[in-house]
């Protein structure tokens, strides 16, 4: 009740500030849909998603820990029409999920905007995989833009570079320049 508070008290600010979407990780969706647990889920995304759509607020789910199939399921079982997904690649990849190439074909007309990072899977069980510059990953960059302007995406890239200093500053400002490379050979 306290997060759902919380994305409730979201999507007020997200209201004012016209601020078109509220973007979260849910957290750790149950696979099987006959868990009850996922059928909890469920009802309590459902009376968020309610609660937003009132607002005209988008809710959006970041990829993560869940696969892409138990994305689909759970924006399909919410069924309203304000649900997207903010499709963080590597997150798939270092969670070891998901290919997110392979994760446009379950769900890629739902995803409203991309985290721009980039990863490895993980090598140890015990641990996530590991997150690098964009382009030396698994993510596989040129395959991913071009199908996702198959798929129709539209929205925006958002560079994720979860190190800090002069060498995340430079990494940003060389994905910068890869990204506007690939968007443009796509047309």
């Amino acid at each position: 009740e306290r997060r759902m508070e919380a994305l409730r008290k979201a999507a007020l600010f997200a209201a004012r500030a016209k601020a078109p979407a509220v973007i979260t990780h849910l957290g750790f969706i149950p696979e099987e849909p006959i868990n009850p647990l996922f059928h909890e889920t469920v009802i309590a995304v459902r009376e968020l998603a309610v609660f937003m759509e009132k607002l005209g607020i988008q809710f959006w789910f970041e990829t993560g820990q869940e696969t892409a199939v138990t994305m689909l399921r759970l924006i399909q079982a919410v069924g309203t029409q304000n649900l997207g997904i903010n499709l963080d690649p590597a997150n798939l990849i270092l969670y070891g999920k998901s290919n997110p190439i392979d994760a446009l074909d379950v769900f890629g007309t739902h995803v409203r905007n991309i985290h721009a990072k980039d990863g490895l899977y993980p090598t140890d069980p015990m641990k996530l995989g590991r997150e690098v510059k964009v382009g030396t990953g698994r993510v596989r960059f040129p395959e991913f833009v071009r199908r996702l302007k198959e798929v129709g995406f539209t929205g925006e890239y958002i560079i994720e570079r979860e190190i800090s200093g002069d060498q995340q500053q430079q990494d940003i400002r060389e994905t910068v320049g890869y990204l506007e490379k690939l968007i443009e050979e796509v047309g």
